[in-house]
């Protein structure tokens, strides 16, 4: 229970951090709301966290941390994509 807690509250943060970025009328990609959710919290979530001290309890700062590392994830998967199409 607690993975799939995981996996749905990645997948909440990554689908976030691309509604702030803007979806440019494509709407959300889940696949990448879920790989960049994951990634994103575990390492935004966790870096913040352990700097403010809260250590690894869940508290807001974790929460900010994750949609901000969701935010960098995404950012770099679409810079990684436009360039893959530009050599192509």
């Amino acid at each position: 229970m607690l993975i799939l807690g995981i996996i749905l509250f990645g997948m909440l943060v990554g689908a976030a951090a691309q509604l702030l970025l803007g979806t440019r009328g494509h709407g959300i990609n889940w696949t990448t709301a879920i790989v960049a959710g994951l990634v994103g919290s575990f390492i935004g979530g966790l870096v913040i966290s352990l700097l403010s001290g809260d250590g690894l309890a869940l508290r807001p700062s974790g929460i900010i941390g994750s949609i901000l590392g969701a935010i960098l994830v995404t950012l770099a998967w679409d810079y990684w994509q436009g360039r893959q199409h530009k050599v192509s």
